[in-house]
């Protein structure tokens, strides 16, 4: 497949990189397409991650899962998305967590190396392309802090409230539509689904919420 440069522009990667530049960047980058079906793994806990991943169709799920295999969502990522940059730039040989696709999808392997390093051609844009790097993990340290607030919640009544409520400040609406199923939501929520679909059911006979499968409004 051939690469569509202006879609990569709407990625936090390319942001303020002019198309001329992205084309020279991307050759020097040596990006490769790699189709991932849904419940594939791009790369699994205990594995050596030796490249950076953008997400060009799709979606994954980046997850944790113990000994018995009990899975916890860490985070739901989408189009555009930037993934595997922090476990290659720590130099960890195995990680602890594994990116599975949740749908079929697309995404684009970069040597990390290319990404950082000092571009050997002189591409004017190549600063700029670090700098979107640095911004890229800063919002997924803020993102991982904004689900603590809610995992660290007592009960899961409160982490319910607590994820519903920040995702409508997020959205500046009480109707939104989430990224997750019922049992995605307990994976992230870190709870168990039978305990959470109780407590939707009370909030709902409570008159606090509405839903529909992922669609919820907050009354």
């Amino acid at each position: 497949m051939k690469i569509d440069y202006l879609s990569l522009r709407e990625s936090a990667l390319f942001a303020d990189v002019g198309e001329e530049e992205l084309k020279k960047i991307c050759d020097c980058l040596a990006m490769r397409e790699k189709a991932v079906k849904k419940d594939s793994f791009v790369f699994q806990a205990g594995d050596d991650v030796r490249y950076v991943y953008l997400i060009l169709y799709g979606s994954m799920h980046i997850i944790s899962e113990d000994f018995w295999g009990n899975r916890s969502i860490i985070e739901t990522m989408n189009a555009n998305v930037l993934f595997g940059e922090a476990y290659v730039f720590a130099s960890r040989k195995h990680q602890l967590v594994s990116v599975i696709a949740a749908e079929d999808s697309v995404v684009l392997e970069i040597d990390p190396e290319k990404l950082v390093a000092t571009c050997p051609k002189a591409c004017l844009c190549h600063a700029q392309l670090i700098r979107n790097t640095l911004n890229i993990v800063s919002e997924k340290i803020v993102r991982l802090t904004e689900k603590l607030e809610h995992v660290t919640r007592h009960t899961t009544r409160e982490k319910l409230l607590s994820y519903l409520s920040e995702y409508a400040k997020k959205e500046k609406t009480n109707s939104f539509i989430i990224p997750y199923s019922r049992q995605e939501l307990a994976d992230y929520l870190c709870v168990d689904r039978s305990a959470l679909s109780h407590e939707l059911s009370k909030l709902r006979n409570e008159g606090l919420v509405k839903y529909h499968k992922n669609q919820f409004k907050l009354m």
